[in-house]
This record gives C-alpha cells, structure tokens and sequence, in this order.
C-alpha cells in the first residue's frame, strides 16, 4: 500500500498540483484525504524523500525537493502535451469521455469506493480554507469516480485531462467559495452515483465540469466561455 500512496504523491507533482517548494499537509490530514493510515503515509513520505524527490526535516512540513519522479510511470502523456490544447478543445473532449466513463461508473460502482468517496467529502469539507489540501482531496475524489468505470484506459485518459491547466486551478480554488461549489458539485455526483443512476452521474459531473471550464476562462484571458 506505501507503494500506491508513493504513487499518488508523485502524481501529485507530475500533475503540477504539488510544486517543487510546496509544503505536504500533516501525516494525519493527508492520510484523511487519502483514505489510508498515517503509517501508510510515512512510508510512502519516506521512500519518496529517500529518492530525493520530498525533503523531510526534523520539526518542520514535508516540503516538494525534486520534480524528477525518475522512472516512475505517471499517467500515459505528459503534462505539458496536454496543456499544449486549448481550453475549448480539452473541455470537449473531457466533457465527450468524462460523461462515459461516469457513466459507467455509475452502474459500475463498488461499495467499497462509495465509502472512500464518502470518505473524501468528509475531508474536503474540513478543508474551505486550505486551498492546495482541498484539490489533494479534489483529484482522490475524481480519481476513485474515473476508476470505477472499470475500464482502465478510460480512467488514465480521463485523469491525464484533470490535469490541464493546474496552474490555473490552483488560483480558482483561492477564489471565494470556489472550494465550497466544488464540494456542492461532488455531494451531487456521490448522491447520484450511490443512487446508481446514471443519467443523474451524467448530468452532475458535466454541471461540475461547466462550471470549472467558465472559472478557467475567466482566469486565462478575462473572457467570457463562448455559448453551449
């Protein structure tokens, strides 16, 4: 399990959520948003800082030391090829296969993701005002959702086109109530998803996605998204 988590934080960084700097929450709050025991996370703080890539110091937070991952597989692209489209092209295409694969997931869901789904609210509700700490959370809870459609290639598609523009969603989680609609929006799609419905999955997450897709318009040129 170390392993895994190892593999998450340095998706964490691959995706440019994390940047090189960056404190890592406490052992406790990101054992919370990982859904997993602080030991867990320990272990997979200390084989990461044995690879150079955190830096743990006696007394002070995990910071990020090295975005060299080495040989590490995350994801199936690179970051920057993905954010080399434009913002209308990656919002069609996420909006194309996101609704497919939650879809899927809807009548695909196991009991067990629904509890690290439920999990995961609960950790981002306890984090409005930690904005980096909210989209650990945030990319956990849409992960497990992306995984549950059972089809893996989906899911790493999909989890590659979360990562466009992070710089910018970085800001718009700083933004006033952005952190709280974007918990509103996954109470929808975890109602929706328990229910097993999948027309209702569908509709929350691209009302979820919309919403992200004009805040990021506004970010990158002050303008406004062109109609739907």
């Amino acid at each position: 399990m170390k392993d895994v988590i190892a593999d998450k934080i340095a998706a964490l960084i691959a995706s440019g959520l994390l940047k090189v700097g960056d404190e890592l929450p406490g052992e406790r709050d990101l054992a919370s948003a990982l859904s997993v025991s602080r030991e867990t996370v320990r272990a997979a703080i200390q084989g990461l800082a044995a690879r150079g890539v955190l830096d743990v110091s006696q007394g002070a937070r995990t910071r990020v030391a090295s975005p060299d991952l080495g040989n590490m597989a995350i994801g199936i692209t690179n970051r920057l090829n993905v954010d080399s489209y434009d913002v209308d092209a990656v919002h069609q295409a996420r909006l194309l296969i996101e609704q497919q694969v939650v879809g899927d997931a809807a009548e695909r869901i196991s009991d067990e993701a629904l509890k690290r789904l439920h999990s995961s609210l609960g950790a981002q509700r306890a984090c409005l005002r930690d904005p980096l700490r909210f989209l650990i959370c945030d990319r956990e809870f849409h992960v497990t959702v992306y995984r549950a459609c059972a089809n893996p290639l989906l899911a790493d598609i999909v989890t590659d086109l979360y990562t466009y523009m992070m710089d910018h969603r970085r800001r718009a989680v700083s933004l006033p109530g952005a952190i709280a609609a974007s918990v509103s929006d996954h109470e929808a799609i975890l109602a929706a998803l328990s229910a097993r419905d999948r027309a209702a999955a569908m509709a929350a997450f691209a009302g979820h996605e919309n919403r992200i897709y004009t805040t990021t318009c506004t970010l990158i040129g002050d303008r406004e998204p062109p109609p739907r």
